[in-house]
């Protein structure tokens, strides 16, 4: 089962692309984690949150405790800047030398780079977002 990280902007359409395949984020995300903190920025991972249906979905998946429902905050959101901070730490400390991470390395900072590009959007359109996960 892959996972997939990906962006939730608040609302039903912000007009604009938001997608990001978001697999490799995933599958490094605790490199990437690692990273975060010894730049001094939030992890990536920090961003997430869920509603009842997403958690509900992401049980029936075979990725939680179903007990976790009873326990739910409601849905967290964050402005671009936020997310961009993190971002954008990540993205200068892969640029440079993005094998860091394996031989997908370039792949992960692509992935990186598109969500630059919506956090960006989100940020200028003063749109709240967060991030949620996907097992297929």
């Amino acid at each position: 089962m892959a996972a997939s990280m990906y962006i939730v902007v608040d609302g039903e359409d912000p007009g604009y692309d938001i997608f990001v395949n978001g697999r490799l984020l995933a599958r490094y995300q605790d490199a990437l984690e690692r990273m975060a903190i010894s730049l001094g920025v939030r992890p990536l991972i920090d961003f997430f949150s869920a509603d009842e249906n997403a958690m509900s979905l992401l049980i029936e998946e075979g990725a939680g405790n179903p007990a976790l429902l009873d326990k739910l905050l409601p849905p967290q959101w964050y402005t671009g800047r936020d997310g961009l901070q993190t971002v954008y730490a990540l993205l200068d400390a892969l640029r440079d030398e993005p094998y860091k991470l394996g031989t997908e390395g370039p792949q992960v900072l692509e992935e990186l780079e598109q969500y630059a590009k919506v956090l960006e959007k989100t940020e200028s359109r003063g749109d709240r977002w967060h991030l949620a996960v996907s097992w297929r």
